[in-house]
């Protein structure tokens, strides 16, 4: 399980490192640290801390250490791991259409987020339209791109995949 948390330690030497520390106690892993001295608030920094826990029990546990450690624990919240998959999509089709189809895989795989742009018509009655779509595991790719190939075929719809970053 990936964890964020915000944390507000004691504006004294050491409290930094008895704020992580109580992480690798747990078993846990460090992502990522910022450490903002520009935010005290009464005598505290604010600290963001993003790591990984096996189970909602060692996160219990690193709450209790924190606590005990006189860290104040501001915010936490799990961090979801997404995968991207970028389509090209190239046909005679309106914003409404692409609409229902993007509904339609977000029924069929469970989309996290979606981004669409469209292009402006061309001569020939033909549009563009780019879409970068954000899934939960790489099964979800699989899944979202045998929907995307099979709904473009039947509404005759040129279906490019995978021409993002």
């Amino acid at each position: 399980m990936i964890v964020n948390a915000d944390l507000f330690v004691r504006d004294v030497p050491g409290q930094l490192v008895g704020s992580l520390e109580p992480i690798s106690l747990v078993d846990g892993n460090i992502v990522g640290v910022v450490h903002n001295r520009d935010s005290i608030v009464n005598g505290r920094i604010a600290v963001n801390i993003t790591f990984e826990v096996s189970s909602a029990e060692d996160l219990e546990k690193l709450k209790n250490i924190w606590k005990s450690r006189d860290v104040m624990i501001s915010r936490l919240s799990s961090v979801v791991e997404t995968f991207p998959m970028d389509y090209l999509l190239i046909g005679e089709f309106g914003p409404s259409q692409i609409e229902k189809l993007m509904n339609s895989a977000g029924k069929a795989v469970g989309l996290e987020s979606v981004d669409i742009r469209f292009s402006s018509k061309a001569s020939d009655s033909k549009r563009t339209v780019m879409i970068s779509a954000n899934v939960r595991s790489s099964d979800d790719i699989v899944r979202l791109n045998a929907f995307m190939a099979s709904a473009c075929k039947k509404a005759d719809i040129v279906f490019i995949r995978g021409v993002g970053k």
